[in-house]
């Protein structure tokens, strides 16, 4: 397959392209809603709810989570599988370099949670949930793009029979059921979130395969169709996303030793379709645009697993301990996601741009814009 340079960026999901674009999306007549301290307690106010929910609906227990990891062990993650964002790697010496390790910033603790589903002795039914924390070099920096990554990951142990369409949507669903009571909360704490201006979240998600969603909008690159299937439904999940559509293209780029997109499923009307995993997207009624929240899915098996890195081309992945613990089925099968603290909380407090919720780095002209518009990044 033969990206174009317009493609690859269609397919990569993050950043929009030029600052010029940023100017025109940022809102103008933006006022916050709520002053830098209420944001600061809405916040932990916000998270506290999603963690003790999250862990309750899916039965988890919160774990520390890795900030480095070693090279060798292959369980940092790569995110896509063309090798276009690539970690922060450096050099610890140690010991006068008689003992170095040659370590990497985590982008996503996607590999590392289902080893420590072993290490932690998780059952089927069980699981784990992190405050991760990430970095990213290779975005662009937007109003919702940020080169620091904090997510809600978490990982729980299936059975062979759970590795169904059904058991995903049931996840996805709790999931959702969460967020959509963290905004009733937030918005009980602090009766100025609700307003006419806003729409709430709807209760229930809408289920839409991406073969279906490319159906619906032949024409279209995947952003758009994002963009236009939003308009008529304000939340989605999107399932089956890395495999290749009708198109000649899939969906969006997705790594092969994470997500299981590869498996035959049915869409609701019994046609086939591919995937076994998918993203949670909102209309956010701020920014006017699309906004994700969430990408997770049942994790590949050895024979997935196998398929996957042959359609990608990149079996030489087979030689790492974590992709041989799983063709050796020493790894236990299982389901797990991200959820994007500071995207959630943006959408949840009704804020502009990811820096009124995160504390990052962005540059000059970004900043020198948003006090234009009366947003105030946090430094």
């Amino acid at each position: 397959m033969i990206l174009t340079a317009d493609k690859k960026a269609d397919l990569a999901g993050p950043g929009i392209g030029s600052y010029e674009e940023i100017e025109k999306i940022l809102p103008a007549g933006y006022r916050s809603l709520l002053d830098i301290r209420e944001t600061q307690d809405a916040i932990f106010s916000a998270k506290r709810y999603i963690e003790e929910n999250l862990c309750r609906e899916l039965r988890l227990m919160m774990v520390t989570v890795p900030l480095i990891v070693d090279v060798e062990s292959g369980v940092n993650d790569l995110l896509d599988r063309d090798g276009s964002r690539t970690p922060i790697q450096f050099h610890i010496s140690n010991d006068r370099d008689k003992h170095p390790i040659e370590a990497q910033v985590v982008q996503a603790a996607t590999k590392w949670k289902r080893v420590a589903l072993q290490r932690f002795g998780m059952q089927p039914g069980e699981g784990l949930c992190t405050d991760m924390r990430a970095v990213r070099k290779d975005y662009f920096l937007d109003h919702d793009h940020s080169a620091y990554v904090d997510q809600w990951d978490w990982e729980k142990v299936i059975t062979p029979a759970e590795r169904h369409l059904d058991f995903l949507k049931d996840t996805v669903s709790r999931i959702w059921k969460v967020l959509v009571g963290a905004e009733r909360h937030v918005q009980e704490l602090f009766p100025k979130l609700k307003t006419d201006r806003y729409p709430c979240l709807p209760e229930k998600l809408t289920f839409l395969h991406a073969e279906e969603i490319l159906e619906m909008y032949p024409d279209l690159p995947r952003k758009q169709r994002e963009t236009q299937v939003l308009q008529q439904y304000p939340a989605v999940f999107i399932i089956g996303i890395g495999w290749t559509l009708p198109d000649g293209y899939p969906h969006e780029m997705r790594a092969a030793d994470y997500d299981d997109w590869v498996t035959e499923t049915r869409s609701s009307g019994g046609k086939p379709m591919h995937g076994l995993n998918g993203d949670i997207l909102v209309w956010n009624p701020v920014t006017r645009r699309r906004h994700e929240l969430s990408s997770m899915g049942i994790r590949v098996n050895a024979e997935t697993l196998r398929r996957q890195l042959e359609l990608t081309r990149q079996l030489d992945f087979l030689k790492f301990p974590y992709h041989q613990s799983i063709v050796r089925h020493e790894l236990p099968l299982s389901i797990g996601g991200g959820i994007g603290q500071s995207r959630t909380l943006m959408l949840l407090l009704k804020k502009a741009h990811l820096g009124e919720v995160s504390v990052s780095v962005w540059p000059k002209i970004l900043k020198e814009m948003c006090a234009q518009k009366n947003i105030h990044v946090l430094e």
